[in-house]
This record gives C-alpha cells, structure tokens and sequence, in this order.
C-alpha cells in the first residue's frame, strides 16, 4: 500500500495518521518530490473507477494559476495525464494506491473499508 502525500497538507496529515493508528502497513511517498508518470495516472485513474478530473486538486493554487476549470472540458485526456504528471501539485491528495483499488482524498469510512477488505 503506498500513500502519496504532500507533507505540509492537513489532510495528508489525517491519512497517515488514520493509517498509522490502524496498523496499515504501508509506504508513503512524497509527490513534490515524486511526481507521478502519465502511466502510473493512467493505471491509477481505471483502479478508482474515477473520472480523470477528480484527480486534480482545485482547489491548489497551481490549479487557479493556469485556469484549469475552463481548460480541462477542452483538452484531451492524454493532455490531462501530461500536465497531472507534470506537476505533483496539481494532483488531489492523498492518494492511497493498493494492487486493487486506489482511493483519491480521504474520507475515513472509505479508507477503513478498504483497510477491512485486506484484513478478510
């Protein structure tokens, strides 16, 4: 299991925590510094079953920089996958990515279902 975080976020706080308190076993990995490839957005967007747009963060400042709320309807999605994969920053987190399933945000009942579905 791998939490991608951005340490200063609150909420990527919460996740670890909500993680750690509940014995996850899991790796974190920071996104500044470990951006995600096209591919591993691409892999992760069909495991969450997610429309490519919930997987930015809107409500970044790179977000609102660049204007992404009247971009995104017109570019493509491989463009999408592009700019996600160019900068960390644009992506929502925490994600919380496991062989099956990847979760976008926390929202603890969704995190602790899927901790019980491993612990089955």
């Amino acid at each position: 299991m791998i939490l991608i975080c951005y340490e200063k976020c609150t909420t990527c706080q919460k996740a670890r925590r909500f993680l750690q308190e509940n014995g996850a076993d899991f790796t974190e990995r920071p996104i500044r510094e470990q951006n995600p490839t096209a591919e591993e957005l691409r892999a992760w967007q069909q495991k969450s079953g997610l429309p490519l747009r919930r997987f930015f963060n809107t409500s970044g400042l790179q977000y609102r920089a660049l204007g992404l709320r009247e971009k995104l309807s017109l570019m493509t999605e491989e463009q999408q996958l592009e700019l996600l994969a160019a900068d960390g920053m644009l992506v929502k987190r925490p994600l919380l990515v496991t062989e099956e399933k990847v979760l976008v945000g926390f929202r603890e009942s969704e995190w602790q279902a899927l901790l019980q579905e491993g612990r089955a």
